[in-house]
């Protein structure tokens, strides 16, 4: 069972047969079998005939369930021939690296008996690879004056092929001026080195590209390039030039100090840092030295000091230029300096008052000064000026004197201080000029009252604030300074008494925050004005008055009071007797009830808590009428109670609660006999709360919670009226309650409340409202009349 190592191919891409390198099966010597496949076979290429190096028929195949196992299974078993076949892409340098021998270990597997043969599958190189280098493009700097034979080494080409494919050697374009020798590493590869033929020159040839290529030993071959730029280094074999020998210039003696006058200018043709050029003077006296500078890198002569043509005519001087290999060369600079008028006028202050008052007249002396120039003739004439829009003038006096004095009002407050520039200028061709500025402080005097902010302040406050809190701020501004722009405040009037003024409410001297020095009740006091004077502290000092309206803004800190229903004067319950006969709408009865807030503070509403029969009576909303929902019945009690609770519109709601005692009857016969207290007669006319008035048959109510039910009840009937919806009728001028408290309640008997009655929908109460309607007679009611019997408990 022997088989050969020479490799054998089969036509189609499936039949590449390579038989075995040892004899094909010595179970008994345990011998692996050895195939060797060159890598990148196509997937399905056959490997060798396993079952029969294995001496296995084709039926042993699938009846002892021939396979192969590895850790990474690129082959398989053709269950139907036995061959092994190639399963998955064999690359051999990712499989096996670096490796020089790339063997893969199989396992074959059968069963009937269980046998396990070992398999080893050689993979062959192949040329898959081309050399390569790590950069596409190689720089190199090499000096011009680098001698012919000197070498530089180039980066290696890599090629992960072995053996032949590996890489074999370089080649380098055809040039005069560089030459490729290959070298050897100490572990076996070549490196290429580049090597100088010909002495380079940077003026001829800046730069030189020659192209490196690497090849292997394949058949074909195959190669990699990388292209070399060699970029030739400037060597120091050129001097400086000047443009010209000898630079002649003139120059005003009056040209102010670090003025360019010249720039000297020398060429190399040489490069880079061989190139760069520095500029010294060479053997000029100390003098000139100090007059001239010179800027060593661009060749720059500047003044550093004033020419004076009376002492110095003429400049010579000697420049080198010099590279950085010291190279050098020279030229000569003359200067002609050239005579004209170069002394500027001088001003000098001899007094100055820098603190003016503004009110000062115009004419006050605030400066003395003079003038001076060196020069002699029109030259040295000298006449002066100022800057324009300043309140000053120039009195001229002798020998070249001149006074600055006031010409025109001062004001501190628009402006504190003047900067004043004196200007002077001689006659000369061209006339010379200089200036001087002088500060000058106004003084204040206090001609500024304070001025507030506002021209009247308005402050809401709610009721209940905490005493001694900060309600409002008032500021005056005052443009003056110091203790003339200092301002103060005090309270001066107020709308309320002034005995109890200080109680009520403080200001503070220093800011002008108002304090609230007591809690404020909206119910007693709603608003007040108070007369706020702001005083500064110039003598003699200036005011001014603002006034500060205060509001009292409501809370809900009182809860509604309910006026009827009450208890009669003697504690017993009011009832109030109802038809038997009364159909679903009947008015029954009404609660009455007040709220000394405001707004929706005092939008009451009223809800039924509990009833003795539910169902029976409805209660409006807002109008607190209580109604009939359906008429009586047979089982229904002829007595009923209504729990009645009034809520604000406050937030929280405050509440109260009111019980109705109510009693059905088909005459007022068939209950106790009516209280005559309760009664009146036409003659009677209502008193103030707590008096009587009129006969014994009947009397106005004599106790101030009675009197304030009755103002209740009109003011209710009020509202209706300002709503034009009135349930209870009646003529013009008695709101409505003629009909049931008789035609003597008319408005001018009792207070008025409506201004706490809060109309829904819009910013009026019924003070309002009513008043609108004065005059007018309100719309008709149901007509019908009720009872209000008292009745002991």
């Amino acid at each position: 069972m022997g088989g050969s190592c020479a490799q054998r191919r089969r036509a189609g891409p499936r039949k590449v047969l390579f038989p075995l390198l040892l004899p094909l099966f010595y179970p008994a010597l345990g011998e692996p079998i050895r195939y060797s496949i060159p890598e990148e076979l196509a997937k399905g290429s056959v490997v060798g005939n396993l079952a029969k190096d294995l001496g296995l028929s084709v039926l042993d195949v699938s009846a002892r369930k021939l396979r192969v196992s590895a850790e990474k299974l690129h082959f398989s078993v053709d269950a139907e021939s036995g061959d092994l076949l190639v399963k998955d892409r064999i690359d051999r340098e990712q499989i096996c690296k670096e490796k020089r021998r790339c063997e893969l270990q199989l396992e074959a597997v059968v069963e009937n008996p269980l046998n396990i043969f070992h398999i080893i599958v050689v993979i062959e190189d192949i040329n898959d690879h081309a050399p390569q280098f790590q950069k596409d493009e190689i720089n190199l700097e090499i000096s011009e004056s680098v001698s012919p034979g000197m070498g530089t080494i180039l980066e290696s080409a890599e090629d992960p092929d072995i053996s032949m494919n590996s890489l074999s050697k370089y080649q380098l374009s055809p040039n005069e001026y560089f030459s490729l020798v290959e070298k050897d590493n100490p572990d076996g590869g070549k490196y290429p080195e580049l090597v100088l033929q010909k002495t380079l020159d940077r003026e001829t040839q800046s730069a030189h590209h020659l192209v490196l290529t690497a090849l292997d030993g394949g058949d074909p071959p195959r190669s990699g390039t990388a292209q070399i730029r060699i970029l030739v280094i400037d060597a120091n074999d050129n001097p400086p030039v000047f443009s010209q020998d000898v630079y002649r210039v003139s120059l005003r003696e009056g040209v102010p100090p670090g003025t360019s006058i010249l720039r000297v200018k020398a060429t190399d043709q040489d490069e880079g840092i061989n190139s760069e050029i520095t500029y010294s003077f060479l053997g000029v006296a100390d003098k000139a030295q100090h007059v001239f500078s010179l800027d060593y890198a661009t060749g720059n002569i500047r003044t550093q000091q004033p020419l004076d043509f009376e002492e110095v005519e003429r400049y010579t001087m000697n420049i080198e230029a010099k590279d950085r290999g010291s190279l050098s060369t020279r030229c000569k600079v003359i200067i002609e300096v050239l005579d004209e008028n170069d002394n500027s006028p001088e001003i000098i202050i001899t007094s100055l008052s820098d603190q003016i008052m503004e009110d000062s007249p115009p004419g006050v002396v605030v400066a003395l000064f003079k003038t001076r120039d060196r020069d002699s003739g029109e030259n040295g004439e000298v006449r002066c000026s100022l800057s324009r829009g300043v309140p000053f003038k120039i009195h001229s006096s002798s020998n070249n004197y001149y006074k600055l004095v006031t010409d025109g009002a001062l004001d501190r407050e628009q402006t504190p201080e003047y900067n004043v520039t004196i200007a002077a200028t001689d006659r000369g061709k061209p006339p010379l000029s200089s200036s001087k500025t002088i500060t000058l402080h106004i003084t204040d005097v206090n001609d500024n009252a304070p001025v507030f902010g506002q021209s009247a302040y308005l402050v809401h406050v709610p009721e209940n604030n905490q005493p001694g809190a900060s309600i409002a701020q008032v500021s005056a501004s005052d443009p003056d300074f110091g203790p003339n722009g200092r301002v103060s405040y005090s309270l001066v009037a107020s709308d309320l008494e002034s005995r109890t003024l200080s109680s009520y409410v403080s200001v503070s001297a220093q800011n002008g925050v108002v304090f609230a020095q007591r809690a404020f009740d909206h119910e007693q006091l709603r608003a007040f004005e108070l007369t706020l004077q702001a005083c500064d502290q110039g003598s003699p000092a200036l005011s001014a008055n603002v006034s500060l309206r205060v509001l009292v803004g409501d809370r809900n800190d009182n809860a509604p009071r309910v006026l009827y229903p009450a208890l009669g004067p003697d504690g017993s319950a009011v009832f109030d007797t109802v038809p038997r006969a009364a159909q679903p709408g009947y008015l029954v009865t009404k609660v009455v009830a007040v709220d000394a807030d405001s707004g929706h503070n005092a939008w009451l509403s009223y809800h039924v808590v509990h009833a003795s029969e539910p169902g029976l009576f409805s209660l409006g909303l807002r109008t607190g009428e209580v109604r009939m929902a359906r008429a009586l019945g047979d089982k229904d009690s002829v007595r009923q109670r209504l729990l009645v609770a009034v809520r604000d519109g406050g937030q929280p709601p405050l509440s109260a609660t009111a019980m109705l005692h109510l009693v059905f009857a088909d005459s007022l016969q068939e209950q106790a006999p009516p209280n005559t207290d309760w009664r009146f007669s036409q003659a009677q006319r209502p008193g103030t709360s707590g008096s009587q008035n009129g006969d014994d048959t009947g009397t106005w109510p004599n106790n101030q919670f009675d009197t304030e039910m009755l103002q209740a009840m009109i003011l209710a009937s009020a509202s209706e009226a300002a709503d034009g919806s009135s349930t209870l009728g009646g003529g013009a001028g008695t709101m409505g309650l003629s009909a049931r408290y008789g035609p003597q309640f008319t408005l001018q008997h009792v207070p008025d409340y409506r201004q706490n009655v809060y109309i829904p929908g819009s910013n009026a109460t019924l003070t309002n409202a009513a008043g609108k309607r004065d005059g007018k007679a309100p719309a008709g009611g149901n007509g019908k009349k009720k009872s209000g019997k008292k009745e002991k408990k």
